[in-house]
């Protein structure tokens, strides 16, 4: 199994009250402990959203498709701030907090395997793009942009194929494009 780089993630009750901090392997350490994360999800002028699939590299979910990026944010780093800079680091997009906006949150708890499992209180973040994506092979192992219709399609036809949180998402759909 790839390992976890060494990192703190944000600890929050479910009202996203700051709790301090923990080592992101142990946060990540059956059934986990809840902790702060973001879910961006990017569309372009024709509505499609912009899907990535997980590197092989990835310690949970590798080689899922997903939302745009998803990551934690750093101690004391804004959502939106935390979106900008993952979007750079894993999709090589350039992008400006006001073309991001903060929807919702919602806490979700999923098991991975025997070891390792999610428990985050995941803010949706949505924006339009258009541009260059130069994605990170070491955090992304494909990409296409699609539409809405055609996700909820294959998730019915293959839903062991994408990230338990981005199925939530799609399903809640709060979020307008």
């Amino acid at each position: 199994m790839t390992k976890f780089i060494e990192r703190q993630v944000v600890l929050v009750d479910v009202q996203d009250n700051d709790l301090g901090t923990m080592e992101i392997y142990q946060a990540h350490s059956n059934p986990g402990v809840l902790h702060r994360a973001i879910s961006v999800l990017l569309f372009n002028t024709k509505g499609e959203l912009l899907l990535q699939k997980r590197s092989e590299l990835k310690p949970l979910w590798p080689l899922f498709w997903s939302n745009t990026v998803c990551t934690h944010p750093l101690e004391k780093e804004s959502y939106l701030d935390c979106a900008v800079r993952r979007l750079d680091e894993e999709m090589g997009i350039a992008i400006q907090k006001s073309a991001l906006e903060v929807v919702y949150k919602f806490e979700y708890q999923a098991d991975y395997n025997n070891e390792l499992s999610e428990h985050e209180l995941d803010t949706v973040i949505v924006g339009k793009y258009v541009g260059k994506i130069e994605p990170d092979e070491k955090e992304v192992s494909d990409y296409k942009w699609v539409s809405l219709d055609w996700i909820k399609a294959d998730i019915k036809k293959a839903p062991k194929n994408y990230t338990p949180w981005f199925k939530l998402i799609l399903k809640d759909q709060k979020f307008s494009q």
